[in-house]
């Protein structure tokens, strides 16, 4: 597992253009987010997984990540779109909109990155969104300056 700091930099080799393209290009992007996930569970004190789910290691790792930190599941959805655009590249990487894919997994998995390296600097981060039972209990929505309920940040 390579330093966090050595992903970062690769993911923004890829974001500069240098993914190369393609099924290949998109592997590597896949396994960077699970290098990235192999470090928050790592830095729990666990062995990570080899195991798959849904096909995915990514997912398994996510999974065992969210064990004991229900907050961590605030990443879910950002692991699952980079498993659905691996699987736009790789199911057709001829397609007139394969280069939009790859660019879009590669900011997919740079939030993957940035989500996960804070958390682990900022424990709390993921606690609360519009989502949170916190926020969900408290008598009076938050409204914007036309009366809207906004999320509050």
């Amino acid at each position: 597992m390579r330093p966090l700091a050595d992903i970062e930099r690769r993911l923004g080799e890829i974001e500069a253009g240098a993914a190369g393209h393609g099924a290949a290009a998109a592997a590597e992007l896949l396994a960077l987010g699970e290098e990235v996930l192999e470090h928050w569970v790592s830095a729990k004190g666990v062995e990570p997984t080899r195991e798959t789910r849904e096909g995915f290691r990514l997912l398994a790792l996510h999974r065992q990540g969210c064990a004991d930190d229900p907050s961590f599941n605030a990443c879910r959805e950002t692991c699952r779109e980079l498993v659905y655009h691996y699987n736009l590249v790789t199911g057709d990487p001829q397609h007139d909109a394969a280069a939009q894919r790859l660019l879009m997994m590669t900011m997919v998995a740079n939030h993957l990155f940035l989500f996960v390296a804070g958390k682990m600097q900022v424990a709390e981060l993921g606690d609360f969104c519009c989502a949170s039972r916190p926020l969900r209990q408290d008598a009076a929505p938050l409204e914007s300056a036309r009366g809207v309920p906004r999320c509050p940040t």
